[in-house]
């Protein structure tokens, strides 16, 4: 089902451009109706749970660099070696969508996802400042956390 917040996220994706595309999934991912193939979201609205998702996953997508970003499929551990640092680099990205998009801390961090870490992440991120973003600076995403226009304001929403 098309929701105003589906609408809105997919409207972001076509502006910064991740590449998505609604699609049947007939495997199961890692997260319900949402997974990446060769770089871009698939997704299959009747299946997606949390709409928040979307913007976790295209954060593993946005931070890979443009040459590579093709490579990722469904476990971005496997298909791109991405590990604990791109992880926390994907979750601070999801943060700075979801502060540009205006939509709640649960809308990201719904209590289903995370391994329930949800309510500690809403806390690092709305009263501690977050985590990954250092990352996000040293990729040329955004200016340090703290500075005039820093993170979680974006400069660029995907590595070069």
């Amino acid at each position: 089902m098309m929701t105003d917040e589906l609408r809105k996220i997919l409207d972001f994706f076509n502006t910064i451009g991740i590449n998505w595309k609604f699609q049947s999934l007939q495997k199961a991912g890692f997260l319900p109706g949402v997974q990446i193939e060769n770089g871009c979201l698939r997704i299959a609205p009747e299946q997606l749970a949390n709409p928040g998702d979307l913007l976790h996953e295209a954060g593993h997508i946005a931070i890979m660099p443009t040459a590579s970003r093709h490579f990722l499929q469904d476990d971005v551990r496997i298909s791109a070696g991405q590990g604990a640092a791109e992880e926390m680099a994907a979750i601070a990205w999801s943060w700075a969508a979801l502060m540009a998009l205006q939509l709640p801390p649960e809308f990201l961090f719904h209590p289903d996802g995370y391994k329930g870490s949800s309510a500690a992440y809403i806390t690092a991120f709305c009263e501690q400042g977050g985590f990954g973003h250092p990352l996000l600076s040293w990729y040329g995403l955004c200016l340090p956390a703290g500075q005039a226009d820093g993170y979680p304001k974006m400069q660029c929403w995907l590595r070069a």
